[in-house]
């Protein structure tokens, strides 16, 4: 299983009324339930029977953000407000099984940051999440694999001691002091229906 670090962000892009609020709901219900399915697993030993009910949960969420994106373009804030951009950011880091998705929003979505309407830090995790799926060393080292004793980093662009330089840029915090505040948040009692919670991703 595949681990993503929560992106930290608050209030860190225009913050509006969304244009689209019904759409708004549907991204954060389903990033919502994904979220409390995979934080679950991410504490246990989970059988192959509910790893492949989250797979399908996140491949059906896939193309409905598919589907959203064809309609509106990129759920950007003035789109459907702060939380469902994050919602939107959450569903395509989970399309792994729907890499052309996952690709095309990580397209998308930098150019709404170029524009000012998405996270940049959000964004690096995104990108570094397409590296991971292509079998590429992740660029900000926001991706970990639950090992036997924890979160371990996946592999990282040489040269690996510039790693937090490139975090800094993005607005991400020190590689180490992430590490520690996501191994802290798996050993702790979960707690399910936060706004939000830790990103668990399935494993491609």
């Amino acid at each position: 299983m595949l681990i993503a670090c929560k992106d930290e962000t608050t209030r860190s892009v225009m913050s509006t009324a969304p244009m689209h609020p019904y759409l708004a709901r549907e991204l954060i219900a389903r990033a919502e339930r994904a979220d409390e399915h995979w934080a679950r697993l991410a504490r246990m030993q989970p059988a192959d029977q509910l790893v492949g009910a989250g797979r399908h949960m996140d491949h059906v969420n896939a193309a409905f953000l598919a589907r959203a994106v064809a309609d509106y373009g990129w759920p950007g804030v003035p789109l459907v407000g702060e939380e469902g951009a994050r919602a939107a950011w959450r569903l395509a880091l989970r399309a792994d099984t729907r890499a052309d998705i996952q690709r095309l929003a990580s397209r998308l979505m930098q150019e709404a940051v170029d524009r000012g309407t998405a996270s940049l830090r959000q964004w690096a995790h995104l990108y570094d999440r397409c590296l991971v799926n292509a079998d590429l060393p992740q660029l900000y080292g926001t991706q970990y694999r639950l090992g036997p004793d924890g979160p371990e980093l996946q592999r990282v662009s040489k040269p690996v001691g510039d790693l937090d330089a490139r975090r800094a840029a993005v607005g991400l915090p020190p590689a180490g002091l992430a590490l520690r505040r996501l191994r802290d948040r798996l050993a702790a009692e979960p707690c399910f229906g936060t706004a939000v919670p830790a990103v668990l991703v399935g494993e491609a």
